[in-house]
C-alpha cells in the first residue's frame, strides 16, 4: 500500500481532503454551469411571454438559490460528513426518508442528468462535423458514452485529475459565457437595442406560467448544493464551504443575467423560441466565421458539468453505502488512488443505462420535480434539527428566515408543478415511494437467508480483487 493511502496518523484508509477554495468553487461553477444557460432561456421566454419579465425571473432563480445556499452552509459546517441532503434527512427524519432520498437520485435524477448532459456534449461536438445535417442518433449516442467512460476512469484514478479537470474546463465556461456577455454589450453600445423597445410587451399575468417559468431557470441553477456532498474531501470545511457558496452563486447568477441580455439584444423574440441551439445562433448572426467557436465553448461547458456530476454522484454512493443503505462494496476506497472506485463505476454503468431511453425528456421532468421536492426537505431539516438538536455545535447559524423563505419558494414551485401537471408528478412520486419495499426487504430484513451473506461476501471480495479495494475504516455518520 502506498504512503498515499494510509492516513499519517493511524493508518487508516479514508477519502483525502484535496479540495482547497478555487477548487471548491470550480466545483460549484462546474456542476451548475452546464447545458441548462444554453437551453434554458427560451423555456423562461415561452412561459413569461416577454423579456423583462424574463430577466426578473432569472435574477429570482439566483437569489432563491442564493437564500437556499444560507441553509446549506449552516448544514454543512454543523454536519461534517459527505452526503449533503442526503446526511442531512437521515439525521432530521430517520433512514426510512433518506433512503428514498438516495433511491429518487440512484434512479432518476444523477444518472438521467448524466445522460442529458453526456447527450448534450456529444451533440455540440458533432454539429461541426455534420455540419449540413443533424447528427446521427447513433453518433451522438456513442460519442456521449465515450465521454461518461473518460471521466468515470479520470474520477477513479486521482481527485485531483478530477479537480484539475473541473478547474480547466471552469475556465472554459467562464470564456464562453463571457464572450457571449460582451459581444452582447458591444452591440448595445453599438446602438443595436431594436429588441428593447418593448421589453414588456407579452408578459404573463398567470401564476403557473411564472412557475413554469422560474422551473426552467432553476434547472440552470441546479447543482449549487452539491458541495456538501464533498464535505469530508474539503479542506478546512468551516471556512471553505461558506466562502465557496457565497462566490459561486452570486458569479453565476451575474454570469447567466448578462448572457440573457446578450440573447435579447442580439435575437429577437421570435428568433429565440424558433430556434433549436440558440447560442449557436447567437454565434451565427455576430461571430462570422469565428461562429464554429460557440459550439466547442458549449461542449467545454458540458464536459465540465458532466465531470463534476459525476464526481458528486458517486460520493452520494459511497456514503451511503457506508451507511448501509447500498451494497457494502459501493463504499470500498481504492488502496492506491484513495478514490470510492466502486462508487465510480457503479453510477458509470447506471448513466449508460440512461442512455438507452426513449423518453428522456419526460424523465428530466421528474428528476427537476425530485430535485425540488428533498431540497425543501433538507431545509426543512435545518429547522427540525434546531429543535430536536439545540445543542448540536453549529459553527455558523443562520436566520430562520432563509430556510422559511426558501422552503415558500420550493411549496410554491411544487403546488404548480401538481397543478400544471398532476399525471406526471404523480408518476414520479410513485417511482419513488417503490423504494418502501426494496427498503423492507433490502435493509429492514435483518434475518436473511446464510446463502444470500455467502454468496454477497463472495461477490464482495471479487470485486476487492478486480479494483484493488478495501472497505474504509468504519466511522459515524450521525
Amino acid at each position: 500500500m502506498s504512503s498515499e493511502s494510509v492516513d499519517s496518523a493511524n493508518g487508516s484508509v479514508g477519502l483525502k481532503k484535496n479540495l482547497g477554495l478555487f477548487s471548491a468553487v470550480a466545483m460549484v461553477v462546474g456542476l451548475v454551469v452546464g447545458s441548462g444557460i444554453f437551453v434554458s432561456p427560451v423555456g423562461v421566454l415561452r412561459s413569461s411571454g416577454s423579456i423583462g419579465l424574463s430577466l426578473i425571473l432569472w435574477s429570482v432563480g439566483g437569489i432563491a438559490s442564493a437564500i437556499g445556499s444560507m441553509s446549506y452552509v449552516e448544514l454543512g459546517t454543523c454536519i461534517q460528513t459527505s452526503g449533503g441532503d442526503y446526511s442531512y434527512i437521515g439525521k432530521a427524519f430517520g433512514p426510512v426518508v433518506q433512503f428514498l432520498f438516495v433511491w429518487a437520485f440512484l434512479l432518476i435524477v444523477f444518472p438521467i442528468a448524466n445522460a442529458i448532459i453526456s447527450l448534450i456534449f456529444a451533440n455540440y461536438i458533432l454539429v461541426p462535423i455534420y455540419a449540413n445535417c443533424p447528427p446521427p442518433a447513433d453518433a451522438k449516442t456513442l460519442v456521449a458514452a465515450v465521454v461518461i467512460v473518460l471521466l468515470s476512469a479520470i474520477n477513479c484514478f486521482n481527485v485531483t485529475w478530477a479537480a484539475r479537470v473541473q478547474n480547466v474546463f471552469l475556465i472554459m465556461k467562464i470564456v464562453a459565457l463571457l464572450v457571449i456577455s460582451v459581444t452582447g454589450f458591444v452591440w448595445i453600445g453599438q446602438g443595436k437595442t431594436q429588441f428593447w423597445e418593448e421589453p414588456w410587451e407579452g408578459t404573463s399575468h398567470e401564476p403557473v406560467d411564472w412557475a413554469r417559468a422560474i422551473y426552467s431557470g432553476v434547472y440552470s441553477y441546479a447543482g449549487w448544493n452539491y458541495l456538501n456532498i464533498l464535505t469530508e474531501e474539503v479542506k478546512a470545511p468551516e471556512k471553505t464551504l461558506p466562502r465557496a457558496i457565497w462566490i459561486s452563486i452570486p458569479l453565476i447568477t451575474v454570469l447567466y443575467v448578462c448572457t440573457n441580455i446578450a440573447f435579447f439584444t442580439v435575437l429577437s423574440k421570435q428568433e429565440m423560441l424558433d430556434a433549436d441551439a440558440v447560442a449557436v445562433l447567437f454565434g451565427s448572426k455576430t461571430l462570422g466565421v469565428m461562429s464554429w467557436i460557440i459550439p466547442i465553448f458549449v461542449a467545454c461547458s458540458t464536459f465540465g458539468s458532466l465531470n463534476g456530476s459525476i464526481f458528486a454522484s458517486s460520493r452520494l454512493y459511497y456514503v451511503a453505502a457506508r451507511k448501509g443503505q447500498l451494497p457494502e462494496a459501493i463504499s470500498y476506497v481504492n488502496t492506491s488512488w484513495m478514490t470510492p472506485i466502486v462508487s465510480v463505476v457503479f453510477q458509470m454503468i447506471v448513466s449508460l443505462f440512461c442512455l438507452i431511453s426513449s423518453d428522456i425528456h419526460e424523465l428530466i421532468n421528474y428528476a427537476t420535480f425530485f430535485e425540488t421536492m428533498f431540497i425543501g426537505l433538507t431545509v426543512a431539516s435545518l429547522l427540525y434539527m434546531r429543535r430536536k438538536f439545540p445543542n448540536l455545535e453549529r459553527p455558523m447559524k443562520v436566520s430562520l428566515f432563509f430556510p422559511i423563505a426558501y422552503l415558500v419558494f420550493c411549496l410554491f414551485l411544487l403546488c404548480m408543478t401538481l397543478y400544471e401537471g398532476a399525471k406526471s408528478s404523480l408518476i414520479g412520486i410513485a417511482i419513488c415511494l417503490c423504494g418502501l419495499p426494496v427498503y423492507a426487504v433490502g435493509i429492514a430484513w435483518k434475518n436473511k437467508p446464510a446463502a444470500y451473506f455467502r454468496a454477497s461476501r463472495r461477490f464482495y471480495i471479487f470485486l476487492q480483487k478486480l479494483f484493488v479495494c478495501v472497505p474504509e475504516e468504519k466511522a459515524s455518520l450521525d
